[in-house]
């Protein structure tokens, strides 16, 4: 069973938590989710902004009956609210049960009316919306100043976090139980403002019935392997690393990420190009014997394959690495090798491809992108990081995690060179692919957060350490104690 941390972690797509709802409905009524819902919409609203004019905009399902449960309790907290239905819940339904129970006045369901009111509650659709929100209900979406949002704004696929004809930004979000891929996946991310993660009193039953495929990235999750008294170079992990001639900085920057993610030992397999090399960090290693020899070293598992390499020299060394049975890592010139031949991929442990990259060897990343990274990750048999805004963590058994745990800063040449280095590191020290990436991503995210703004890539390392003891002190506590739910 899973750890209560990685239970609040997980992250479900609309179609899971309609699952769990209705195995909900085995413990305990679907109204009093519902109202719970409601309440929780209502006291969010109360501790965010002061009393206001407040129209309710109420689609004809649950989403709308959570809707009518908040204008009730905004209601009787002495604000004046008023609601407007796209279209009446269905007769006996518990949406409309509980829209019987508000008694406060009604308005028609356009556009004049959201545009006098101060807050617009968007309680139309929720994030298992299918189909094109229609011109005249964006229309009234439209017209709203502020927007408070129920579950997701009306338009966002909750699924895939694509805006399905219109979604109105919303400055909060409310959202119940766990979080969906929308919440996490930006640009859409963007139009949530602030969310809210309530708990409503979902049964714990129905969550471990349907347990999610998806998680937010940080600690719980995966944990970081901590020193001993006994621990030493060897234990900690060595990680190698196929060194070029055209740009050495790349490998650098991979090998200082590494070293300072806690690697015992960086090793450079540099061959002809040692010499460049043998000036930098007096703690580096720096190899000149041929790969070939250099993979008798049994020790030497875990190696980073394509920063600072081109094509050709890619072609040199990814193959004797796959064949030799290494733990790689593949990243830069080896994708750039494998542009348009996923299949060169096959046989390595982990690829870490930003957009551009990814659309060279895979094609289009599309309108679903967690589904698309997974669909790499099966291809090639390698965990696929997928780095960006929101990075994407997919597994080949179809296991995602979401990383939103960095800063713009990251952006910067380099960045993805340290990075590299950092998921070795986490290889190296005995983790598990899909484990080292997630721990790697939040450890270089959390470096990135501490390192301030407009750092440079060769910044990073300097927090690191930090970085992991932070990941160790947080991997113990529950997600609502990392204040990351």
């Amino acid at each position: 069973m899973l750890s209560f941390p990685l239970r609040e972690l997980g992250v479900y797509t609309p179609a899971e938590m309609g699952a769990v709802d209705r195995l909900a409905q085995q413990h305990v009524p679907v109204v009093t989710l519902m109202e719970n819902a409601g309440r929780a919409v209502a006291r969010a609203m109360r501790a965010a902004m002061r009393p206001a004019r407040v129209l309710v905009l109420c689609g004809p399902g649950n989403n709308g009956g959570d809707g009518y449960a908040a204008a009730r309790y905004l209601l009787e907290a002495g604000w004046p609210v008023a609601v407007a239905a796209l279209t009446e819940p269905k007769a006996g339904s518990a949406a409309a049960d509980v829209a019987g129970r508000f008694t406060g006045p009604r308005v028609p369901f356009v556009a004049e009316e959201s545009a006098r009111v101060d807050v617009v509650v968007d309680a139309v659709f929720g994030a298992g919306l299918a189909r094109d929100v229609a011109p005249a209900v964006a229309d009234v979406l439209r017209a709203a100043g502020r927007v408070v949002a129920v579950d997701v704004p009306s338009g966002v696929d909750g699924g895939t976090g694509q805006v399905r004809g219109y979604a109105p930004s919303a400055e909060l979000t409310v959202t119940f139980c766990r979080y969906k891929p929308a919440h996490l996946l930006y640009p859409v991310r963007e139009k949530m403002g602030r969310i809210v993660l309530a708990d409503i009193g979902m049964p714990s039953e129905a969550l471990e019935a349907q347990p999610p495929q998806a998680w937010l990235n940080a600690p719980g999750l995966w944990r970081v392997p901590e020193l001993t008294p006994e621990s030493h170079k060897y234990t900690r992990g060595v990680v190698s690393l196929c060194a070029g001639e055209a740009m050495p900085g790349a490998a650098r920057l991979c090998a200082s990420g590494a070293r300072a993610a806690g690697a015992g030992l960086v090793r450079l397999a540099a061959g002809e190009n040692a010499a460049a090399f043998r000036l930098g960090e007096p703690g580096l290693i720096v190899d000149d014997a041929p790969l070939a020899v250099l993979l008798d070293d049994a020790r030497r598992h875990v190696w980073v394959c394509g920063p600072g390499l081109t094509e050709a020299e890619v072609g040199l060394t990814l193959p004797q690495l796959v064949e030799a049975g290494r733990c790689v890592l593949a990243d830069a010139g080896a994708l750039s090798a494998a542009s348009g031949r996923p299949d060169a991929l096959r046989g390595v442990a982990v690829i870490t491809p930003h957009a551009g990259e990814f659309a060279r060897v895979f094609g289009a990343i599309g309108d679903d992108p967690p589904a698309r990274v997974r669909q790499a990750a099966r291809q090639t048999g390698a965990v696929v990081v997928l780095k960006g805004a929101s990075t994407l963590i997919a597994a080949p058994d179809g296991r995602l995690a979401i990383n939103v745990h960095a800063t713009p800063a990251l952006g910067t040449a380099g960045s993805g060179d340290t990075l590299s280095g950092v998921i070795a590191a986490m290889l190296a020290a005995g983790m598990p692919a899909w484990e080292a990436a997630c721990a790697g991503v939040w450890l270089h995210g959390e470096a990135g957060l501490r390192a301030g703004p407009w750092p440079v890539a060769e910044a990073l390392d300097r927090h690191l350490g930090a970085a992991r003891a932070e990941a160790e002190r947080r991997q113990g506590l529950s997600a609502r104690e990392q204040g990351v739910i």
